[in-house]
């Protein structure tokens, strides 16, 4: 029986390793740098011409890290990352798709960052009522990577040009409950701007 324990342990210390590699690659070549207007791309040296080259580059990495560890942390990050190359290649259907699944991430960070970028991707394909459900859930279920000022400023954002006294009455709340950070800041100038 121990000698089943142990063999389940490093099977799973393994995978955790293989799927945090394949993670990693797929980051390095999504944070190469980008190359100067008129100076060529060096593949070889890892530098692309456009942030849609690279993350086309990166895509293939980050879902074949996704489908092979999608249960384990790393995997659900490299699902989140495969919604966003998507949408850099602006591919909105995959990006959805993509960015559902990571939503539903076990890793409520994850879940999270996804939902944010869920949320914007609705709104750029007028979808808005989406939008607002999606921000409102992440503000009710704040996490590290995403804290409840960031969605409800998100929320305001989107209120501003659809409703301006919604817009307002988040922004002021937002302002009270953070009146020591960068978020109570940020509120409290887009506030003055909506008087």
């Amino acid at each position: 029986m121990i000698a089943i324990i142990v063999a389940a342990a490093v099977t799973y210390t393994t995978r955790q390793q293989h799927a945090q590699a394949a993670l990693n690659k797929a980051l390095n070549v999504y944070t190469a740098p980008l190359t100067q207007p008129g100076e060529p791309a060096d593949l070889q040296q890892g530098s692309y011409p456009t942030a849609a080259a690279r993350a086309k580059a990166a895509h293939p990495l980050f879902e074949k890290a996704a489908d092979n560890y999608g249960w384990l942390y790393a995997g659900q990050d490299a699902r989140y990352f495969a919604g966003l190359t998507d949408l850099q290649m602006s591919d909105n259907t995959a990006a959805e798709k993509e960015l559902k699944q990571a939503a539903d991430a076990r890793d409520k960070n994850v879940a999270a960052l996804a939902k944010m970028a869920l949320a914007s991707l609705y709104i750029q394909t007028n979808r808005g009522s989406q939008a607002v459900e999606l921000y409102k859930d992440v503000a009710k279920h704040p996490s590290a990577t995403v804290p409840a000022s960031s969605a409800q400023l998100a929320l305001a954002q989107y209120y501003e040009n659809t409703d301006p006294d919604q817009a307002k009455q988040i922004l002021a709340k937002v302002q009270d409950q953070n009146k020591a950070n960068f978020a109570g800041q940020i509120a409290q100038r887009e506030l003055a701007k909506l008087q």
